[in-house]
């Protein structure tokens, strides 16, 4: 039975990126937002873009308001007028993980 233990670099970025992480957990989920959506214009990332257009059906629902993800799904225009206001209230703290991870991936 003998000890392992992990090489110095390898702990020291799980200790910078936990950092990191822990850092953008403290933000508000509008700043989150904020951070993300101009990293991803910085980035010209239009996958970012799309994969958050393709969130918010799922964070409408998930807040109660399905009637809204119903119409979203269904209409093109509304959903891009949710994505305009996807920082704001309920709706950003429910797509709160997507910005997570976008910046934590991103170092952003």
């Amino acid at each position: 039975m003998s000890d392992v233990t992990p090489d110095s670099s390898a702990s020291g970025s799980a200790a910078s990126d936990s950092g990191v992480d822990a850092e953008l957990e403290k933000l508000s989920s509008k700043e989150l937002h904020d951070r993300a959506v101009k990293l991803a214009r910085d980035r010209h990332d239009l996958g970012f873009t799309w994969e958050l257009l393709r969130s918010i059906p799922a964070a409408a629902a998930s807040i109660g308001d399905t009637d809204r993800a119903d119409f979203d799904m269904l209409h093109g225009l509304s959903l891009w007028e949710e994505f305009t206001h996807a920082g704001e209230g309920e709706l950003a703290d429910a797509l709160r993980p997507v910005y997570l991870d976008y910046l934590s991936k991103h170092n952003g």
